[in-house]
């Protein structure tokens, strides 16, 4: 594998701070660290080189195109879910599309794939948890983790029934509109 020398050191987080700031080294050493996983990954279920090769550039064109944007705590996950978001748009817009959901599954790898899976979109839930405010993460997390009821939530915060309600209204809305950002994932919400 080929590194780049100057932000080969730094973990994920600290290149999409330098990403964020036009950071072309921070870019390339996410290039070099994860285009070959990504590529595989695509090969695996498309079953061409070049449309995969065009699949991941798309998605690291679109990473540098949105830098300045970017809010991603696990870049890895991140871009596994960015690529499964445009395979499937791929394979839903293809004419080989038979061919290729035959190919693409059997069942023992199904189910290891949504594992993989359903640990990504918990490290992406953590992610958009951690980004809220503390009332707002409070109020998820003891609805979600510790499933609580709104009453009980709101008992325990010295908030009314309707103000936890529409908290989570709020913040559900927003989840929604970050995971559908990533992929799929929206329609399971």
């Amino acid at each position: 594998m080929i590194t780049c020398p100057l932000c080969d050191n730094d973990d994920d987080k600290a290149l999409v701070e330098k990403l964020r700031k036009n950071d072309i080294a921070a870019f390339n050493t996410i290039y070099l660290r994860y285009a070959e996983t990504l590529y595989d990954y695509s090969l695996h279920i498309l079953m061409d080189e070049d449309e995969c090769a065009d699949a991941v550039q798309d998605i690291f064109v679109w990473l540098w195109e949105n830098r300045r944007r970017l809010n991603i705590t696990h870049l890895k996950s991140y871009l596994l879910a960015a690529v499964k978001y445009k395979l499937t748009r791929l394979i839903i817009s293809s004419k080989r599309r038979n061919e290729i959901l035959k190919k693409v599954h059997a069942p023992e790898e199904q189910v290891m794939e949504e594992n993989m899976e359903l640990k990504e979109l918990k490290a992406a839930i953590q992610d958009f948890v951690a980004t809220l405010p503390p009332q707002a993460k409070k109020i998820f997390q003891m609805s979600r983790e510790l499933y609580l009821s709104n009453r009980e939530i709101g008992i325990e915060l010295g908030l009314s029934e309707k103000t936890v309600r529409n908290q989570l209204t709020i913040t559900l809305r927003k989840l929604r509109t970050y995971l559908g950002r990533l992929s799929f994932w929206s329609v399971i919400l």
